[in-house]
């Protein structure tokens, strides 16, 4: 059975350079996320929601580079998929204790323009990526379009999240000022 699991074919290559632009996406964005991060660390640090926000926009955006690097490695595709659904998982576990600990925050939608919808559609997201996963990790190649509808939604909420970081971080300036 291990040897079959391990002989499979491999992910056919032209998702390959799908993948090295969604990859360096993912990258370009966590360096991205670390200079605006860094440019208002005070505010970030002494704000709840913007802190959350930040770290949980992180490892979204990491989880996503695992993702794309995992594709361009040559394996094979049930390899691929238990790897991607090992990382949807876990990207899974982000929105939830976001969602929570946001909700606790007094004033996070002012502050940090918190949106439970946009938790929900990370949610939502990361399980299309875990029913893509799954059926990658049976040899269905089908998946692979699942997990990239789900690593676009990711990619695009991720933007958008950092992007109300920003803003918020404007508006609280703008109040101080």
């Amino acid at each position: 059975m291990l040897a079959a699991f391990i002989s499979s074919p491999s992910l056919p290559p032209s998702w390959n350079e799908l993948y090295l632009m969604l990859g360096s996406s993912s990258a370009a964005l966590i360096g991205l996320l670390f200079v605006a991060t860094s440019l208002h660390l005070a505010e970030i640090a002494n704000e709840d929601i913007y802190r959350l926000r930040a770290q949980y926009t992180m490892l979204s955006l990491l989880s996503m580079l695992l993702q794309g690097t995992a594709v361009l490695i040559p394996q094979p595709i049930t390899v691929l998929g238990v790897e991607l659904l090992a990382v949807n998982l876990w990207g899974l576990s982000f929105p939830i204790p976001l969602l929570s600990k946001a909700i606790k925050i007094s004033d996070s939608r002012g502050r940090g323009d918190f949106s439970v919808r946009r938790a929900g559609v990370f949610i939502a997201a990361y399980f299309v990526g875990v029913i893509g996963a799954g059926a990658v990790a049976t040899g269905r190649e089908w998946g692979m379009y699942v997990v990239s509808m789900s690593y676009a939604i990711l990619l695009t909420i991720s933007i958008w999240n950092g992007w109300m970081i920003m803003q918020g971080i404007g508006r609280s300036e703008r109040v101080r000022k």
